[in-house]
């Protein structure tokens, strides 16, 4: 792992910089898509959200779920079946006040490999995603997406920015698999580059709680402070509505590492000054999700809210909270 920041310059924020892809005709080529959405909450707090949604090619929006507490759970669909070098994807995300969504992907997203498949461009193109989330006054989203696979070769950059008003609470996570490691692929030549920048907006202006960087490559797959030849990479970072107090914090943390039990992998989290991150280094992307999601759980619980159920799209015939529920910690 390379330049990766626990909170990051708070007063600076990040800085914006065009990335590798964007150079000479590479900026109009693969697809261009773009999909934006925006939850409005109703007048009334038992009934559901509401939302408007747009979407180019490949990406598609599908039908919404409403929770029991009125949350929206809307799958994104990328119909393209992966990404290749020069594909960049646009999305845009607007909660208004008071609103809740879940936001997911309907399967894996997949990277192709693009160093050395082409004599024109032998160094190989990126594949873009920019994330740019807005959250009014006591809004809620969970982003949490399935995994992401990197092929051999591949070169994939995210870069997402979360802006933050009064109460409003954030959760995302991300797992990423550098190679396909159970035929014995690793990342090879291919590049791994994410930016996560997480800001309040205050009376002073913006604070910056969270500014993350990170770059995977081959040369960090054997390094003891990269990947220590493991092949998944996990984050999970929550934005609180509002600072926990210590104890509460402590014994969220606590109950967070209780729930690595039965798990392999190395995995730790700590305090953000409003909120949490979590991280996860090993060989399985089951153990990832299975410990993000009971993460999940027990910030749900903290908070008061429904225990999550997982999302109708996605395909894993699993039970990340079997013998965890049953134990008290959620």
């Amino acid at each position: 792992m390379a330049a990766q920041s626990p909170q990051g310059d708070r007063r600076a924020g990040p800085q914006d910089r065009s990335g590798p892809e964007a150079t000479g005709d590479d900026v109009r080529s693969g697809w261009q898509a773009r999909a934006s959405l925006q939850i409005e909450a109703p007048a009334g707090e038992s009934r559901p959200c509401r939302h408007q949604a747009a979407a180019q090619a490949p990406l598609k929006w599908l039908r919404a779920f409403p929770e029991p507490d009125g949350r929206l759970q809307i799958p994104l669909l990328h119909t393209a079946g992966g990404l290749v070098g020069g594909d960049q994807l646009q999305l845009d995300l607007t909660l208004e006040p008071a609103s809740r969504a879940l936001i997911t992907s309907v399967a894996a997203q997949k990277v192709y490999g693009s160093v050395g498949r082409s004599s024109l461009r032998p160094q190989g193109r990126w594949a873009t995603q920019q994330l740019e989330v807005r959250l009014a006054a006591r809004a809620d989203l969970e982003w949490l997406p399935q995994e992401l696979v990197l092929y051999a070769d591949g070169l994939y950059e995210q870069r997402t920015r979360v802006l933050l008003e009064a109460g409003a609470s954030y959760l995302g996570a991300e797992v990423v698999r550098l190679g396909r490691s159970a035929a014995g692929e690793t990342l090879a030549a291919g590049r791994y580059r994410s930016e996560l920048a997480i800001g309040r907006r205050t009376a002073q202006g913006i604070r910056w709680d969270l500014v993350d960087r990170l770059e995977l490559g081959d040369e960090t797959r054997e390094a003891a402070h990269g990947m220590a030849n493991q092949p998944v990479f996990g984050s999970l970072v929550w934005a609180a509505p509002a600072a926990l107090e210590p104890a509460r914090m402590q014994g969220l943390l606590s109950h967070g590492r209780d729930a690595r039990s039965g798990l392999e992998g190395e995995m730790a989290c700590g305090a953000l000054e409003q909120g949490l991150v979590a991280r996860y280094r090993g060989p399985s992307s089951q153990a990832a999700r299975y410990w993000f999601t009971r993460l999940w759980a027990l910030i749900r619980q903290e908070r008061n809210l429904p225990a999550p159920q997982l999302p109708r799209v996605w395909p894993f015939q699993e039970q990340p909270w079997a013998g965890f529920r049953e134990n008290g910690q959620c």
